[in-house]
């Protein structure tokens, strides 16, 4: 595939503009995120926000990196899952692109671009993925040609339960770097934490996680008159270690030595930590890919694309998006 590959991300809040050249080298991304005043992302706004920002934000990424349109050979989107508003202005702009440019049309699935630029950027071959971000949260390794969901939440995304929690103590959209923040400083105070008081529910369900519990326990402490920051911790420590706790069954289970963090909660220090401690354990080596690439980003669907790409493209007729699209529902052609 001659020229560079073009990824358009749109899944949510972020709409991101990212580039890979040629040889799959990738670039950072042009990105922009809406940052509602108060409550939630509702999807209506978000995908207002990426038409009324597209245009300068695609021209951005091409004076970012010295670039014309010429020099683009393909256009990737994220054909899925997500919020469908936002998914249909990124699948538009793509289409649009790219017939504008008269080169071929990739749509990708969201959730295996984050594994895909995890591998690349670390240098791991075969991992289980702990993919912890707003929307969902998976535990996925690969099994005779596809990613196979081996646990998932039962209801909601991690990174959806601790913006909820943060909303309701009036703390802005995103609330998970202010959590860890408060997270650490009640450990700066007391460094050597006790759990008595701050126990919250058990969120591992077999292989799966449920989290609704955890939020609604957390904030009853609040309401008792548990400190924020003793709550911040108590419930990062509780998510987390669910979480590592079902990454680490799927590694026994499989016989696969390599863990990936992949989403945007795998930008939180303490899950990292948590999943090397554990990794380390079973001599097993965790990874994490820089925080640019953890978050959604356009690049990771540009990386993504070039690799499909030597296999397949999306028709015009095909390009519709699927906002349910499951992670193994999409065939590994490229390794």
């Amino acid at each position: 595939m001659a020229g560079w590959t073009l990824g358009i991300e749109t899944t949510a809040h972020t709409l991101s503009f990212g580039l890979v050249d040629a040889e799959g080298t990738p670039y950072p991304a042009a990105s922009d995120t809406l940052r509602p005043d108060q409550g939630g992302i509702h999807p209506r706004e978000a995908a207002d926000h990426h038409k009324d920002v597209a245009a300068g934000l695609f021209q951005k990424v091409l004076e970012q990196h010295e670039l014309g349109i010429n020099d683009i050979g393909a256009v990737a989107y994220s054909q899925g899952p997500g919020l469908g508003p936002c998914l249909r202005v990124g699948a538009a702009v793509a289409r649009g692109l790219a017939t504008r440019m008269d080169v071929p049309l990739i749509g990708v699935n969201h959730c295996v671009a984050h594994i895909e630029i995890g591998r690349q950027q670390c240098g791991c071959d075969d991992p289980v993925l702990l993919y912890v971000s707003g929307g969902n949260t998976q535990v996925i390794a690969r099994l005779n040609g596809r990613y196979r969901v081996l646990g998932e939440t039962l209801d909601i995304g991690i990174g959806n339960m601790l913006d909820k929690f943060a909303r309701n103590q009036g703390i802005p959209f995103p609330g998970g770097p202010k959590i860890e923040q408060l997270a650490k400083a009640y450990l700066e105070e007391n460094p050597n934490p006790d759990m008595e008081g701050l126990q919250l529910p058990y969120a591992v369900r077999g292989m799966d996680l449920a989290f609704s519990g955890l939020l609604t326990a957390a904030q009853r402490l609040i309401d008792n008159g548990a400190p924020l920051n003793a709550v911040c911790w108590s419930l990062q420590e509780h998510a987390f270690a669910s979480c590592v706790e079902v990454a680490e069954r799927a590694m026994a289970h499989t016989g696969k030595t390599e863990l990936l963090l992949g989403g945007g909660v795998a930008c939180n220090q303490r899950i990292r930590t948590m999943c090397e401690e554990m990794s380390s354990d079973r001599e097993g080596a965790s990874f994490a890919p820089p925080r640019m690439y953890c978050i959604d980003n356009g690049t990771m669907i540009a990386l993504l694309g070039w690799l499909e790409l030597k296999k397949r493209t999306t028709s015009l007729e095909q390009s519709a998006i699927d906002q349910y699209l499951r992670t193994d529902q999409t065939p590994i052609v490229w390794s």
